[in-house]
């Protein structure tokens, strides 16, 4: 009976154990989704110039902040990017490739924004480590905001003229 009780108690750790990581694997896949960027818009409003990211996925976390000097993200090299004024806008968890290192945005990496009225270029300055950093360079100082919307996901960057 002993034997029996030890086997019993043994399995009864067991199948705990089992029952405990399996939700908890589940729930880390889940939400290890990096969303990826698909599309860079660009668009001239009344009062504004907006810049807008499509991403596939769920809502990043973004960080804005107004800056010297863009950077790459990794090197610290400087970014050549026409403008007197610089936006950095970080976006985590995002990238523009998937998990495999192809690259799930089409379009270029740096292009220019002439029908825009502050926004003069857009580039993407890093994609690593589920960290998506855009630069803009802009023709003056102004004000900005970040937001979120979905249904798809877009991180929308919005410079007054």
């Amino acid at each position: 009976m002993n034997s029996r009780f030890k086997k019993l108690a043994l399995l009864a750790l067991t199948l705990a154990a089992v029952g405990a990581a399996i939700p908890a694997a589940s729930a880390a896949t889940s939400m290890t989704q990096t969303p990826v960027l698909t599309n860079i818009r660009t668009g001239r409003h009344a009062d504004f110039d907006r810049v807008v990211l499509d991403l596939n996925g769920h809502r990043p976390e973004f960080f804005i902040r107004s800056v010297d000097q863009l950077v790459y993200d990794g090197s610290g090299n400087p970014v050549s990017l026409p403008g007197t004024y610089f936006l950095e806008v970080r976006s985590a968890p995002a990238a523009a490739h998937d998990d495999n290192g192809n690259t799930t945005y089409p379009g270029p990496r740096k292009f220019d924004t002439p029908a825009l009225a502050n926004v003069q270029a857009v580039e993407i300055i890093g994609d690593y480590e589920a960290n998506l950093t855009v630069g803009l360079g802009m023709r003056r100082d102004s004000w900005h905001r970040v937001f979120l919307l979905d249904s798809p996901t877009r991180v929308v960057i919005d410079v007054g003229h």
